[in-house]
């Protein structure tokens, strides 16, 4: 008998061709898939002072870990808001002692992770050199009309501000001259836009900046501003939580905090 030639015609060759590549897309998609869902992400809540600095933070620590961040900036007071109404947050990075205290007692925040990691300064900044005054009771001076902070009611820079203010009989002189930023990286932005004159800000958020000029203010002025750090109770990812408040406290993390202006407490 003869035997017949096999002959693929035009379309079974398309055919053949299209059902190869859709397979391929598919082991694809799939081994895509797997990838991204073992990669181990956290969510970490870190008050707005904090912005250039974790960002900083986020590619070595990513490197060394493999554990991806995902950052959610605020005032420590609307952040931890969030926490106590059960946001899905893993590390709460606040701007002072205080907010993440509270939450511990609370139990909200486990008090075992509860760690201090910086100390915080505070400066008087503004795009114009002859704005930024030497002393700081010269802040009244009359070519300054409006000068930001952070709202005190939940931001702890604002505190802070507030504290320098009262302390030189400023607070009630310069009432009508003060704009309350949500944040004080908001307040950042009201100096950068020319909506305001000036700010007291966080000394993180200006000491790279590469525009303007900033004063420090003296330490006396007000009480250490230590920061701390926590893992919510609520997390799943408690490991990775971990993983990262140990890398902010640890040598390198604290080298780069360094380059922000933050020193380490002691």
């Amino acid at each position: 008998m003869k035997q017949q030639e096999n002959k693929t015609g035009p379309v079974q060759k398309i055919l053949s061709s299209f059902l190869l590549c859709f397979g391929v897309v598919i082991c694809l998609s799939f081994f895509t898939a797997c990838a991204d869902h073992t990669t181990k992400k956290i969510t970490v809540s870190a008050a707005s002072n904090l912005i250039q600095a974790f960002e900083h933070l986020r590619v070595p620590f990513q490197k060394k870990t493999g554990i991806q961040v995902i950052y959610n900036f605020a005032s420590s007071g609307k952040l931890s808001q969030q926490i106590k109404h059960g946001a899905p947050v893993d590390v709460f990075a606040s701007a002072d002692t205080a907010y993440i205290s509270r939450l511990a007692q609370e139990k909200i925040i486990d008090p075992d992770s509860v760690k201090p990691y910086a100390s915080g300064r505070l400066v008087f900044f503004s795009r114009q050199a002859d704005l930024v005054p030497s002393k700081v009771e010269e802040l009244d001076l009359a070519a300054i009309e409006r000068i930001a902070i952070g709202n005190p009611e939940h931001a702890p820079y604002g505190v802070i501000a507030r504290t320098v203010l009262e302390n030189n009989n400023l607070w009630d002189r310069l009432q009508h001259r003060l704009i309350l930023a949500d944040n004080v990286r908001q307040a950042l932005t009201y100096v950068e836009t020319g909506d305001v004159s000036a700010a007291l800000l966080p000394l993180s958020l200006v000491i790279n900046l590469g525009k303007g000029t900033y004063s420090v203010i003296p330490e006396s002025q007000h009480e250490p501003l230590i920061q701390s750090i926590g893992i919510v109770n609520q997390s799943m990812q408690k490991k990775e939580a971990q993983a990262f408040v140990d890398f902010v406290i640890s040598e390198e993390g604290q080298s780069i905090l360094k380059k922000y202006g933050y020193q380490a407490v002691k």
